[in-house]
């Protein structure tokens, strides 16, 4: 297991590393309590650092119009839902 500084109170970080049957890799923060994949230990690493950092709001930002375009939504729609969630996410 990996240990890292994350100026976390104690300074630690750990992480399990391991190789799935499919040749996947699976990252775990093991403080967090999340998983991430990737093709190679590198990329696990790399995801499970980048949902780490969303997750703990270390990450993120909002979607600019350019963004929200190439997914096809129109931004003018997005915005102006107001802070309503869709039923399906409640």
């Amino acid at each position: 297991m990996a240990r890292a500084d994350t100026g976390d109170d104690d300074g630690q970080r750990e992480i399990k590393l391991l190789e799935n049957p499919n040749g996947q890799w699976t990252a775990r923060d093991l403080r967090v309590e999340i998983s991430a994949q990737g093709e190679t230990r590198e990329a696990a690493l790399e995801s499970l650092d980048a949902v780490v950092d969303a997750v703990t709001g270390d990450g993120g930002h909002e979607p600019t119009d350019e963004e929200l375009r190439e997914l096809g939504v129109d931004p003018e729609t997005a915005r102006s839902q107001g802070g309503e969630l869709p039923d399906v996410l409640k």
